[in-house]
């Protein structure tokens, strides 16, 4: 999944969920279960996602919602396979956009 966010240096929780199409209440309850989720929050208790958040959303968004793995299971794969398992990932992401920029190239023809 590629995630249409703008570059910052921190990202809301509502522009977080809406970017990923989840609600809100999901993005706080999978930075409950998966401890590489640690955003920032300020004085009132707002959390603020960082670029580094963004990545590790993708892959747990990717591990759970695309490739069917249960929250034990996606635990587990990031744990013990993370480099693999990103490296795909990123290998993925990265044929999403050739694919899609052929698409509009296709459509201009």
């Amino acid at each position: 999944m590629h995630v249409e966010l703008p570059e910052k240096r921190y990202y809301g929780i509502g522009e977080v969920a809406k970017a990923f199409g989840v609600n809100t209440s999901l993005i706080r309850f999978w930075e409950k279960e998966f401890d590489v989720l640690k955003p920032k929050k300020n004085a009132k208790g707002n959390r603020k996602f960082t670029p580094e958040d963004i990545k590790n959303l993708q892959l747990i968004f990717h591990l759970v919602k695309e490739r069917g793995f249960t929250l034990e299971g996606a635990k587990i794969h990031l744990k013990e396979e993370k480099h693999k398992t990103l490296s795909n990932f990123e290998v993925i992401e990265k044929l999403q956009k050739i694919k899609s920029e052929l698409l509009k190239i296709k459509e201009n023809l």
